[in-house]
């Protein structure tokens, strides 16, 4: 494993708890001598991780539409920024140049990205680790709902197990780094009966 992609918010949230733990998630990173992948942004739990890793003397590799970076949100300190042209080429590279993925507490576009990616997974498109830091349950109702997927019937166990999820960030970072994704070879059924 050589890069862990980093998807989290544009803003800090309420609480103080999303920067600390963003913070030391970026710090882990660099320490464990791996590179961070993430959004490009300068603003939010996005700026305060890149900004933390870098420090901590980790490459940083940042990701952003050109829309996004006229803004003037893009991060000019990083190892490497890469301006691409929409959402949809952001999503494809951060994937292509990532081993696993995190998702730190954020809002639509967090979801978004990480259940894209999740996806991927489960259709074995890709075999990379996928998890969720729950900083102060962050993320409990929607572990929840994946639970409730799996009890209606639309999401397999083996599946569900897919997401890995923890409120520490170095709990999270070490189950990550350990785990292999297992290759689930029918994801359908069939309609035939």
């Amino acid at each position: 494993m050589k890069r862990i992609c980093v998807f989290c918010g544009s803003s800090t949230g309420i609480r103080k708890s999303y920067a600390d733990t963003a913070t030391q998630l970026g710090e882990m990173i660099a320490g464990c001598r791996l590179a961070l992948v993430y959004g490009g942004g300068n603003v939010g739990l996005m700026g305060i991780i890149a900004d933390a890793a870098l420090r901590a003397g980790g490459e940083v590799i940042g990701i952003i539409p050109r829309g996004l970076a006229a803004k003037e949100l893009a991060h000019q300190r990083l190892s490497e920024l890469r301006v691409v042209g929409s959402m949809h080429e952001r999503k494809a590279l951060m994937a292509e140049l990532s081993d696993a993925f995190i998702a730190m507490p954020g809002g639509y576009g967090t979801f978004e990205e990480f259940c894209e990616i999740l996806t991927w997974t489960q259709l074995g498109l890709q075999r990379k680790p996928c998890g969720l830091l729950n900083v102060e349950g962050y993320y409990d109702h929607l572990l929840k709902l994946f639970d409730h997927s799996v009890a209606e019937g639309f999401v397999k166990p083996a599946h569900r197990a897919m997401v890995l999820d923890d409120a520490d960030p170095e709990t999270l970072l070490k189950r990550i780094v350990g785990y292999s994704v297992p290759l689930v070879d029918k994801w359908m059924e069939s309609q035939e009966s």
